[in-house]
């Protein structure tokens, strides 16, 4: 992915991002993901060499969550506040990840090391989020600044919802990835703001 990208690709990941986002203060408050948004953050791990950024979670169409909380950040009208600082929590974190060649490599040879069992029992299976969520805890915790979740702490206690937690923290770790690849920063939610929300809208028609 090196040629120019479009604001409008550049909306899909940061959509991308805080759809996931969404899916962890949800499961870290009830316990319980929504089946297909989880599957979608979930394949977007095990597409790393994908065409291009819509096809990184198998078209814009699914992203339609995330696209509609961005636009309602961008136009004031976010209901969860936690969300924002989650989001900017989790770009802050890539960027550390992106210098840490090591690490970057550990996390990659994880993800390849499940990509069979993903495919076998699908991307978002009890197994599959165990290893990917011990595979954030062996690596992307350890960086700073943690990314902190809150929730229900009667869910929180559980291990296999801290697993699915850690899972879903790496998709979105995978979409700050893309946003950075696309060229995004943090200069882009000051000065290209209405320009991001332009492309968001588009998506959304």
């Amino acid at each position: 992915m090196n040629q120019r990208f479009t604001m409008s690709e550049r909306a899909l990941a940061l959509a991308g991002l805080v759809q996931a986002l969404a899916q962890v203060r949800r499961v870290a408050d009830t316990g319980q993901a929504n089946a297909a948004i989880l599957a979608t953050a979930m394949d977007s791990v095990f597409r790393i060499d994908a065409p291009s950024p819509a096809a990184v979670f198998g078209g814009a169409e699914a992203l339609r969550p995330g696209l509609t909380l961005l636009r309602d950040y961008f136009t004031n009208q976010a209901r969860d506040e936690q969300l924002p600082r989650l989001a900017l929590a989790v770009l802050q974190l890539e960027r550390r990840f992106a210098r840490d060649r090591e690490m970057a490599a550990r996390v990659q040879a994880g993800i390849r090391a499940q990509a069979g069992h993903a495919e076998r029992l699908g991307s978002s299976h009890p197994d599959v989020l165990a290893a990917l969520g011990g595979l954030y805890a062996e690596t992307l915790s350890h960086l700073r600044p943690r990314v902190l979740v809150q929730g229900n702490p009667h869910y929180l206690g559980q291990a296999t919802v801290v697993a699915e937690v850690r899972a879903i923290l790496l998709a979105a770790v995978r979409s700050a990835v893309l946003w950075r690849q696309l060229g995004g920063s943090l200069w882009d939610f000051l000065l290209r703001r209405r320009e991001l929300l332009a492309a968001v809208a588009a998506h959304l028609g």
